[in-house]
């Protein structure tokens, strides 16, 4: 008989640690650009450090899927641990200390971020012997849970501890990953490193987990369309709201209340989601999210209240959420165990890619034709990504088994794929944010 979850002592580690670095890292994300802003009072220097760390993450991901399938992944994500710590603590002290060069913030955002895009698909990989492939969806809903709840609770501590002492956010996340380094030290399990002779970052070890899912239908079509085109398009849906229901930027109090409805819908899709197992019914979910999207283009298009373009914005971050949950538990199953690494980081990379243009596609569509055009024209791109989802051969058959006997050969070769995220951690869904300066992991 499988064990229960919450009987499942080395994944109740793992969630802890995720939720003891999450928490802490919500903290300081707020804190770091506050910090910059404070000490040079440049809102560019300030906007920097989330650039650095994203191309940090976009750069490194593919590199970081490898290490995380060569290297037995519960020591990997040991020495992720404490280098997390090590940067986190020489902030804190140089805040504590009074002064932070910009150099330091830097080096940290980016440090940050390369140590994420290791951590999370070896949390992954280890998750995959951790838990049954039944349980894969509750698990991954629950990761999803964990996070979202950080992400609402994290930066108002955050800034409240800011407002005590600047050094104190970051004392807090460095007090996080020393909870979060003894919790992975408790978990027993292992995964076997895996011995291959070759070049590490060779162009075949990089494009390994683009080929696989290259090579499936199905995981090709929706992590084009599903990851790619509907983050994109509702990226720009989300920004539109944003910018059109804050008056022209005098008033925050529309545009905060549509991001708010956004958090809250994906923390409703993760507590929803193991009621409804999203592994069994994942493409359902897919098709309803993208037709979903779409009809709130539509509505706030033709209603323009912020209240209404924030509880569609919630209902399709709901069902977006689940949707995610339920594809990335299918992903973690069917994918050969050494494999999951680069496949992970695979699917998180095209995930992330676009999501930075799409709040610039959306400016750009509310200045050259008002909210109400915009608001159609991105339903429109959004009505061409449900369509193919929904009609398209290749997104109607799902994967069922693993893809490959535990052994399988390497291909040679393989073109550019896919990339949860988010984390980064969803790697499939609108609205999911590519990693940021601090750890990623499961769920994030």
């Amino acid at each position: 008989m499988t064990t229960p979850l919450r009987g499942n002592r080395d994944f109740r580690l793992l969630w802890l640690s995720g939720l003891f670095a999450v928490l802490g890292g919500q903290m300081s994300a707020l804190a770091l650009p506050l910090l910059v802003l404070r000490e040079t009072g440049s809102a560019v220097r300030a906007g920097a450090v989330g650039t650095v760390s994203v191309g940090a993450v976009l750069i490194t991901m593919l590199p970081g899927g490898v290490m995380a399938d060569r290297v037995e992944r519960r020591r990997l994500m040991r020495v992720c641990d404490v280098g997390s710590l090590t940067v986190v603590t020489a902030l804190a002290v140089a805040v504590w200390s009074g002064h932070a060069p910009m150099p330091l913030v830097l080096l940290v955002a980016a440090a940050g971020a390369v140590i994420s895009t290791v951590y999370a698909p070896a949390v992954f990989g280890l998750m995959r012997a951790i838990v049954p492939a039944d349980q894969m969806g509750t698990a991954t809903a629950r990761l999803q849970a964990r996070s979202q709840t950080a992400r609402l609770v994290g930066p108002l501590v955050g800034g409240a501890l800011f407002g005590l002492h600047p050094a104190l956010p970051f004392a807090a996340e460095a007090l996080g990953l020393l909870l979060s380094t003894v919790c992975v030290a408790l978990v027993r399990t292992r995964s076997r490193a895996r011995a291959k002779a070759g070049a590490v970052f060779s162009r075949r070890e990089l494009t390994a987990g683009l080929t696989f899912l290259w090579g499936l239908p199905y995981l090709r079509t929706v992590l084009l369309v599903f990851g790619l085109g509907m983050n994109f398009a509702f990226g720009a849906l989300t920004f539109t709201a944003l910018t059109a229901f804050s008056d022209g930027g005098t008033s925050g109090i529309g545009g905060g209340f549509v991001l708010t409805c956004v958090s809250a819908g994906a923390l409703a899709g993760a507590l929803l989601a193991p009621r409804i197992g999203p592994d069994r019914h994942s493409r359902l979910l897919i098709v309803a999210t993208c037709w979903t999207c779409v009809a709130a283009a539509g509505v706030m298009a033709w209603v323009g209240q912020p209240l209404v373009a924030g509880l569609m914005c919630a209902l399709c971050m709901c069902l977006s959420t689940v949707a995610s949950i339920g594809f990335l538990s299918k992903l973690l199953v069917v994918t050969p165990e050494e494999r999951v690494g680069r496949v992970q980081s695979a699917a998180g990379f095209l995930s992330s890619m676009v999501q930075p243009f799409g709040p610039l596609a959306g400016g750009a569509l509310l200045t050259a034709f008002g909210a109400r055009w915009a608001f159609a024209l991105t339903g429109c791109v959004l009505a061409l990504s449900a369509l193919v989802v929904t009609f398209a051969p290749s997104a109607r058959t799902e994967p069922s088994a693993p893809a490959g006997p535990a052994e399988a050969p390497e291909p040679a070769t393989g073109p550019a794929g896919e990339a949860d995220g988010a984390g980064p951690a969803a790697p499939a869904g609108p609205g999911h944010p590519p990693a940021a300066a601090r750890r990623a992991v499961p769920g994030d």
